[in-house]
């Protein structure tokens, strides 16, 4: 290919992986908005406040355990014919699922179906982001310059924050402009419904891309692994587990700091909802420069290094964090949400590069999808329902902030034990023999 038609593929390819990720994160994060605002009453009204809060986070953490098991499914077809038509499906599963929790009637009108369908549709969600992440990486990755591999996989994490603040945006926009009541009724299912115009969007412009080069070089070679699944777990089991375990201090605090921290503030200190929205809003905001800095970082000085220092920087963070929500002032409060992403973006900047370096282009979507997603069920899903556990069994925040340098405790061991190949040929089979 002309040099010229590979840079207009690589920039395609960096729109696909950032508009879709964003989609599919913004119908994410709109769930997350409403499982600590809306749902508990909405769909287990009987429930104490604390009942309520446990069993609205419990689907919450369903959708993260069907992840790995999209990472399987749609690992497996990503491997086997590419990542182009593996992204579309992903992208329509996702807004369809989203488009339909905002059709859900609650539990007053149609009693124990309604959670019911809303843990299905939450499954379905799951399964779509298990299968989108890898894909929309391994977009930019295999496209471009191979020598700035973490600046082009960050494309794909930036769509999470733009996806946090459009979710969040658009409910706090909407909590702002309605009454408390039409909010609960009706307003809430606004942005869900919209998700179906988003995907459209993405899907125009992921029907533009070609497959990526690297693995249209696999399919021409005819070195496609015909079970690309069992072949990565088999052959790269340490890897899978090490790049799910340095996820901890990155994924398991976000979602205590954008989903838990809504809970919180409105329930133990009574912050309105907008007040709380638009704190998390402004630290996602941020993240737009933050995570493509320091992935261009990474690309420089090394991906682990970075990537530790901001494992280290979350513990260092947890117990002066949960300090100031318990006591202090709404000022500081707000500088402490958006100082929380921070070390994240330290992490989930470079954090796309090194688990796609980890695995061989021939099994790279399934095996960086899995140990991406294999996180979800340990580190992300769990997190809320144990947050709010421990508040309620100890009364205090600073359990959730141990439980925070606990999981730093663990990414640090990980991510020290894990290759970093930043320098390395990723199109070489040579670089991953043991």
């Amino acid at each position: 290919m002309a040099v010229d038609g590979r840079a207009i593929q690589v920039r395609r390819a960096a729109a696909a992986s950032a508009i879709g990720t964003t989609i599919e994160w913004y119908d994410f994060f709109l769930y997350n908005t409403a499982a600590a605002l809306v749902f508990p009453h909405l769909f287990f009204p009987a429930s104490s406040s604390y009942a309520g809060a446990m069993q609205s986070f419990a689907t919450y953490a369903v959708g993260f355990a069907a992840r790995p098991l999209g990472a399987a499914v749609f690992g497996h077809w990503g491997d086997r014919i590419g990542r182009k038509a593996t992204l579309i499906v992903t992208l329509v599963l996702m807004g369809t699922a989203s488009a339909l929790v905002g059709l859900l009637p609650g539990t007053d009108v149609a009693g124990p179906a309604a959670p019911l369908a809303l843990v299905l549709l939450r499954v379905v969600q799951g399964m779509a982001i298990g299968g989108e992440w890898s894909g929309s990486v391994l977009l930019t990755m295999e496209w471009g310059d191979q020598r700035r591999r973490g600046l082009l996989g960050s494309f794909a994490q930036v769509g999470v924050p733009i996806g946090l603040v459009l979710g969040t945006g658009g409910m706090t926009l909407l909590s702002a402009l309605l009454p408390d009541r039409a909010f609960d009724s009706w307003g809430w299912r606004i942005p869900f419904l919209a998700s179906l115009i988003l995907v459209l969007v993405g899907l125009v412009i992921r029907l533009r891309i070609l497959e990526t080069p690297m693995f249209a070089a696999v399919l021409a070679d005819k070195r496609a692994a015909r079970s690309p699944v069992p072949e990565v777990v088999r052959r790269h089991w340490r890897e899978i587990l090490l790049s799910a375990g340095l996820r901890f201090s990155e994924q398991m605090p976000f979602y205590l700091f954008t989903s838990y921290v809504l809970k919180y503030l409105h329930d133990e200190r009574l912050y309105s909802k907008t007040f709380v929205l638009n704190a998390v809003l402004l630290a996602a905001a941020l993240q737009l420069v933050t995570i493509p800095w320091f992935s261009l970082l990474s690309d420089r000085v090394g991906r682990k290094r970075v990537y530790l220092a901001g494992a280290v920087s979350t513990a260092l963070l947890a117990f002066p964090y949960f300090a100031v929500l318990q006591g202090g002032s709404r000022a500081v409060v707000v500088i402490a949400i958006v100082a929380s992403l921070i070390p994240h973006a330290m992490q989930y900047g470079p954090q796309a590069a090194l688990i796609g370096e980890t695995f061989p282009t021939r099994l790279r979507y399934g095996g960086a999808g899995l140990g991406y997603q294999l996180a979800s069920v340990f580190a992300g899903g769990p997190a809320p329902l144990l947050a709010t556990w421990l508040l309620h069994a100890t009364g205090t925040p600073f359990a959730i902030a141990a439980y925070v340098v606990l999981a730093a405790a663990v990414t640090v061991v990980c991510t020290t034990l894990l290759p970093d190949r930043s320098q390395a040929d990723i199109a070489d089979d040579s670089t991953y023999a043991s």
